[in-house]
């Protein structure tokens, strides 16, 4: 049914590529849409106006950016479909999200497969020889190309009781992003994994409908998830990049200038959102305690080891013989 949607999208957008190259040639002047699901006061959504900023200054004005926050224009898999059929010109989204169209940019988000932040940020660098390759597949595959990758975090894991070891999450759901590399993490770490889509979540928690959550600490302040949750272990099983993706003949109907241009501002944004979530993390925390949040790491007797082993067994059960080769690549990047 995506290949359908897909095709019958390229189709539109190449249409309304040749409309605007015959009216509007000589202004050069282009309005792209970027649809995501943060807060606009996120990070995340912070450095989606940094971007449009940034592309109408190195154009001048000829490359305009309308920006649609808090899932207006769809929740996860739609606003990867979006760009996918053109509807949209420009998303950001999970790796593991973006795996839905190219299951490979799963990979990227496996639990505890980075060194460090700054190997995270090495591999996700869009001239890396790991991304290169995935973003001529990507391309191939669904039309649509990887712009650029900044630090979205470490996932932390959040719930309305204390929790240290997997076997305190027996019989617990947490919600999950809907994606089978999140389900299987979850599940890992010992509770029932419930698919809820993000514009969903906080209802879902203040309901009961789950127990609990996973992600960045960023995410938890400015969408408050600390008003309805109590605890927040130090898990960290998730150092993720959040990637930013373009509808590719969207990209290829700018002229050369504009694409350089938007290249440009792409490298500036994801160096400052990147510094931007690191500076973030300390603060957040701090934010979350004196709020009242109990937070539990291995001082509090958090049994990280634990955790870091169940998951991943978990993940190797179902993932390994899928990616095993690209975990290799990726080790391999300094």
């Amino acid at each position: 049914m995506l290949n359908k949607i897909y095709k019958l999208g390229r189709l539109t957008a190449v249409a309304g590529v040749l409309l605007m190259s015959a009216g509007t040639v000589a202004a050069q002047e282009v309005t792209l849409r970027y649809g995501h699901m943060h807060t606009p006061n996120s990070i995340a959504g912070m450095q989606a106006e940094w971007l449009a900023e940034a592309i109408a200054e190195k154009t001048n004005g000829e490359v305009a950016v309308d920006i649609f926050p808090n899932s207006q224009l769809g929740r996860l898999q739609e606003l990867a479909e979006a760009v996918s059929t053109g509807s949209i010109a420009i998303s950001h989204n999970t790796a593991g999200a973006i795996g839905s169209l190219y299951s490979p940019f799963a990979a990227f988000d496996t639990p505890y497969l980075y060194r460090d932040i700054d190997h995270l940020m090495a591999v996700m660098d869009v001239d890396s020889p790991v991304m290169q390759e995935l973003n001529e597949g990507l391309v191939d595959a669904s039309g649509v190309r990887l712009l650029y990758a900044f630090y979205f975090g470490t996932r932390h894991l959040t719930t309305d009781r204390e929790v240290k070891a997997p076997d305190d999450l027996e019989g617990i759901k947490i919600r999950s992003i809907p994606f089978p590399i999140y389900m299987a993490t979850v599940e890992g770490m010992g509770a029932v994994p419930v698919p809820v889509d993000w514009a969903e979540v906080p209802t879902a928690l203040a309901t009961g409908v789950v127990e609990g959550q996973e992600n960045p600490v960023n995410v938890v302040v400015t969408s408050k998830l600390n008003e309805v949750q109590s605890h927040m272990m130090l898990t960290g099983h998730i150092s993720a990049a959040q990637v930013i993706v373009m509808n590719d003949d969207t990209w290829q109907s700018l002229s050369p200038e504009h694409r350089n241009a938007i290249t440009e501002a792409a490298a500036e944004v994801r160096e400052r959102a990147t510094a931007a979530m690191l500076e973030a993390e300390a603060e957040d925390f701090a934010s979350l305690r004196a709020a009242g949040m109990n937070i539990v790491g291995p001082e509090e007797g958090l049994e990280l080891e634990a955790f870091r082993t169940r998951v991943r067994d978990r993940i190797a059960e179902e993932f390994t013989a899928q990616y095993g080769e690209l975990y290799e690549q990726i080790a391999a990047v300094n």
